[in-house]
Parts: C-alpha cells; sequence; structure tokens
C-alpha cells in the first residue's frame, strides 16, 4: 500500500529571528502607596468626649475670669483703694571725703535719709515685706551704699517715717567724676536717688492678701530741694498690664496652639467666634 504523500518542510524565510514572535504579556507590581511624613500624615478626629472637656475647661476659665472682674468692680466701688504715697523728707551726708592717691580716686561716703510713707485708706491696711534700698550720686550714679529694711505693717491713714542708712568706704571711682560730684557737694547741687525694692499687701477686715512686688524710686533733687519740699517718689508695678507685649503675646500664642492641637479649622473659628 503505497504511503501517503509527506508535506514539504517550509524553510524560513531571510531575516526572520524569534524576536518577531510576540512576546507574552507579563503580570506587572501593583503600585505602592507612596509614603508621606509624619508631619503630612492625615490626623485622627479627636474623640467628642476630650472636646467636649476642653471647651468646658474653657467656658470655665471665662466664668473665673468674669467673677474675678466683677468682684474686684465691687471691691474698689466700695473700699475705694489707693496707693500708699512716699516721700522723701531729707538727705544728709555725715561724712563726704574725696581722696586721690596714687592708684586712683577714692570716695568715703555716709548718708541718712528719712522717706515718708502714708496710707490714705479708711479701711486697708498695708503690709510690706523686707525692703532692698540703693542710693546713688549724681549723674554718673555713683554709688553710695545700699542698705536692708525690715518688714512692717502701716495702719489705716496712718503715715511712717523710714530712717535710711548708706555708707561706702574708699569707694574707687573715676578722678574725672570725683572732682565733679565734689564740687557738686560742695555748692549743694549734688543729686541723690534712691531706689526702694518692697513688696506690699493689703489687709481688709481681718484678711490679708499675698504681697505684690514694688519698686520705688525716690531723688533726683538736690540738697537744697530737699530743705524747702518733700519730693514725690514714683511707684513701679504692674509692668506687663501697661506695655509688656511681649508676655502678652507669648500668652495668646499659647491659646492659639492649644487649640489647634485639638480642635478643626471650622471649630476653631466656631469656638473663637463663640468667645468673641
Amino acid at each position: 500500500m503505497a504511503g501517503k504523500p509527506m508535506k514539504p518542510v517550509l524553510q524560513r524565510p531571510p531575516g526572520y529571528s524569534e524576536s518577531n514572535l510576540q512576546a507574552k504579556p507579563t503580570s506587572r507590581p501593583l503600585p505602592t502607596k507612596a509614603l508621606l511624613p509624619s508631619s503630612f500624615q492625615p490626623r485622627k478626629r479627636r474623640s467628642r468626649h476630650c472636646r467636649l472637656c476642653l471647651c468646658c475647661l474653657i467656658l470655665l476659665l471665662v466664668i473665673v475670669i468674669l467673677l474675678m472682674i466683677i468682684a474686684g468692680g465691687l471691691f474698689y466701688l466700695w473700699f475705694d483703694p489707693k496707693l500708699p504715697v512716699f516721700h522723701l523728707q531729707s538727705f544728709k551726708f555725715s561724712a563726704f571725703n574725696i581722696t586721690r592717691r596714687s592708684d586712683g580716686t577714692y570716695l568715703t561716703a555716709k548718708m541718712v535719709a528719712r522717706i515718708e510713707v502714708r496710707n490714705p485708706n479708711e479701711n486697708i491696711i498695708y503690709h510690706f515685706g523686707e525692703s532692698k534700698v540703693e542710693t546713688t550720686a549724681g549723674d554718673d550714679e555713683v554709688n553710695l551704699g545700699s542698705t536692708t529694711l525690715p518688714e512692717f505693717t502701716q495702719g489705716k491713714e496712718n503715715t511712717t517715717s523710714l530712717e535710711i542708712e548708706t555708707s561706702v568706704n574708699n569707694e574707687l571711682i573715676e578722678d574725672g567724676i570725683g572732682s565733679k560730684i565734689l564740687d557738686q557737694f560742695t555748692s549743694k547741687k549734688l543729686k541723690v536717688d534712691m531706689d526702694v525694692k518692697t513688696s506690699i499687701g493689703i489687709g481688709v477686715e481681718g484678711v490679708k492678701t499675698g504681697l505684690l512686688g514694688v519698686e520705688v524710686l525716690c531723688g533726683g533733687v538736690t540738697l537744697k530741694e530737699t530743705n524747702n519740699e518733700m519730693p514725690r517718689c514714683i511707684i513701679s508695678t504692674l509692668k506687663w498690664v501697661g506695655g509688656g507685649f511681649e508676655y502678652k503675646k507669648a500668652f495668646v500664642d499659647s491659646i492659639v496652639i492649644l487649640i489647634r492641637d485639638n480642635y478643626e479649622a471650622d471649630e476653631v473659628v466656631a469656638l473663637f467666634i463663640w468667645i468673641q
């Protein structure tokens, strides 16, 4: 039996290669989510419990401030408080010598001064803590010594005279300043300044408050002027109320940061409008 004729084998044409065959599709890896810095990560929303607690805290703080303002107003209307009044009564030198040596100019001085403190209030007692007194002379603020006064209590509508003694012994000063203050002392034109750092508290109906730091500046007058009048001293206290911008700014920034870290933007706006 004759076999079937075999099909001729096809020859590959010139220039044929395996690369012409279609490549099998390969699976691509799934795209991964880009990692974001921690600062860009979305925040988890706080629970309503934390927000409610913070709202209650702020509300309580506002109520306490309002009560303090009302209490202060009633206190002022009822007692009509007045600050104590300080006057420089006198100052005298029992010794004032300028010594010139080969190694410099030296000052030896001893001064006694009196400051009058008056309480003009009918219903308020003043409590003064320990006081530190520093004295200087002339426009160049030559040191005349320092001393400390004990604490004392001043009754209603009372006047107290404080005696202050300061001295320096062989205090080295500049040659030109020594000649200058000696001439001013001889002509009674030497100016003396006194800086008193103390603390004051008040007592009303047996209730005593805490002590508040106070600085009293006396002087700027000559020996001649104290013979005719008692210059009034200046009281300096509560500086942050009048112009402590840095203190106020730091306080406000702290409140803003506290709210920003606990609330979303729309809640901050709503809370700010409610406080205003």
